[in-house]
């Protein structure tokens, strides 16, 4: 199984590029994030590696970093999500976009992918919900556990939404208001501060 290529870029398409390794050129696909980092053909470039292995074809996918890969991975765990679907999203989001899409569990941003309509964008972030722990979560300072917990903070974000405040957004005042207000913070509370930091 290839896990990385270490190279020279060949060439770079619209949905793929070719790394030459030790004079063997290798058909990568990419989402267009990763290859908007790529350097110039002719300049060395490191490429993580998926392999898809099937009856008919071995496929490489290839990401400049290693969680995008992980992301790859995770999308393509979800029913009706192949790895060209798993590209296009990653070609829109970033990873810190993704992992706030699935914690505020907010499928319009998701659907913004091509080959995403709103019944598999929402599939998506419900089953990547529980499979994205805590940490990585974290790592975006989202308080996603937080947030699941505690019944005031989900009316409080139903709420906003209800306004007519996207989801996404909602989640993230109300995630700023618990760690101003604290996790503790009535209902009241979360729902003033999030209009008021809504309105500026």
């Amino acid at each position: 199984m290839i896990a990385r290529l270490s190279g020279v870029v060949g060439e770079l398409g619209e949905d793929f590029a070719i790394i030459d390794v030790g004079g063997v050129g290798y058909l990568v696909f990419c989402s267009a994030r990763t290859l908007s980092r790529m350097p110039g053909v002719g300049d060395s470039v490191r490429v993580e590696i998926d392999t898809h292995v099937r009856e008919d074809h071995i496929h490489l996918y290839g990401f400049i970093d290693v969680t995008e890969r992980a992301w790859f991975r995770l999308l393509t765990t979800v029913q009706g999500v192949g790895a060209r679907v798993g590209l296009a999203i990653l070609s829109v989001l970033s990873a810190d976009e993704l992992v706030q899409a699935v914690a505020a569990q907010d499928k319009s941003v998701v659907a913004r992918a091509n080959g995403v309509g709103p019944k598999l964008a929402g599939r998506i972030v419900t089953e990547l919900r529980d499979k994205v722990d805590g940490v990585v979560l974290g790592n975006v300072g989202l308080g996603k556990p937080e947030i699941s917990a505690n019944t005031d903070a989900e009316e409080a974000i139903s709420a906003l939404v209800n306004l007519g405040y996207s989801r996404g957004d909602a989640f993230n005042v109300i995630a700023k208001a618990g760690k101003q207000l604290g996790q503790k913070a009535p209902l009241e509370a979360l729902i003033r501060f999030g209009l008021t930091e809504m309105s500026q």
